[in-house]
């Protein structure tokens, strides 16, 4: 059985209402820390919270104390603060060392500082897997339609850069068409990554009537694994579609997937695969 009560620091996207909905399903009380300017109203409107700025770090443990909360979980994008310009705290300013020396090694190992940072805190860290179990991808093709011949030798291409680049903390996703290494993913993330390689040429990659290549995510071999595993969303699919690839491949077992029936729905009725294939 899972804890009483679920605190959540949440940055934007879907992830962190669909945790705390399915938390609340279950009757868990749930508390938000929501990080200023990225969590969303649509997730802040409805459950407990405090907004807090993502260099408060005393602020936020302090919030996750006095809520009582039994699990800490990390849902939602943040992206890379400027140091510069960073609004601090004593606790902030206490691991900022820590911090810059961590964010100069890659997201990961900034990522394993503020979990050490929770967890020396006395709070125990859980992954949104870990919350909601069936948001993992699992092995095969997720809806009617299934990779061909190419698109199987495209992943596995796509995989292995995935795994290469994975390896120097840099990102967790590549795009193969035919063989070619379209792009691969840094810190603009997936979403703007789909974007440029929408403005390829149509020869590099599919059409509207023949869509072809796929999109390749699976975690960094270094992947601090309870926070920022790879996610699927609706808008990942609309990103597949406008760039006229043929589908989306993730590591088993290993991504999250968000409003399962709704993006299989929307894959089936776009010509679009989902597959999750054994690492």
């Amino acid at each position: 059985m899972p804890s009483n009560k679920l605190g959540l620091i949440a940055g934007s996207g879907d992830l962190p209402l669909s945790l705390a909905n399915h938390a609340k399903a279950e009757g868990r009380d749930v508390f938000i820390v929501g990080i200023a300017g990225f969590a969303e109203d649509k997730l802040l409107n409805q459950f407990d919270h405090k907004v807090i700025s993502v260099g408060e770090v005393g602020k936020q443990l302090k919030a996750l104390k006095e809520a009582d909360v039994d699990e800490v979980c990390f849902a939602g994008i943040v992206k890379r603060p400027d140091f510069q310009n960073l609004k601090l705290d004593a606790k902030g300013l206490f691991i900022l060392p820590k911090v810059i020396a961590a964010a100069s090694q890659g997201d990961d190992a900034l990522l394993r500082v503020l979990v050490q940072t929770i967890e020396g805190a006395g709070l125990k860290v859980v992954g949104a897997d870990d919350v909601l179990s069936n948001l993992l991808v699992e092995a095969g093709a997720l809806g009617k339609i299934t990779p061909n011949q190419q698109d199987i030798k495209d992943i596995e291409k796509a995989a292995d850069i995935a795994a290469q680049i994975g390896k120097l903390d840099i990102g967790q996703g590549a795009i193969v068409c035919d063989g070619l290494v379209l792009a691969v993913e840094a810190q603009e993330g997936t979403d703007l990554m789909l974007e440029r390689c929408a403005l390829l040429p149509s020869n590099l990659r599919g059409t509207a009537d023949k869509p072809r290549g796929v999109l390749v995510k699976r975690p960094k071999p270094v992947q601090e694994r309870r926070i920022d595993l790879p996610t699927i969303g609706l808008q990942t699919l609309r990103g597949l579609k406008a760039a006229n690839l043929a589908g989306v491949a993730f590591e088993a077992n290993s991504a999250l997937l968000i409003d399962r029936e709704k993006l299989i729905e929307y894959a089936d009725s776009n010509n679009l695969w989902i597959y999750g294939f054994e690492a």
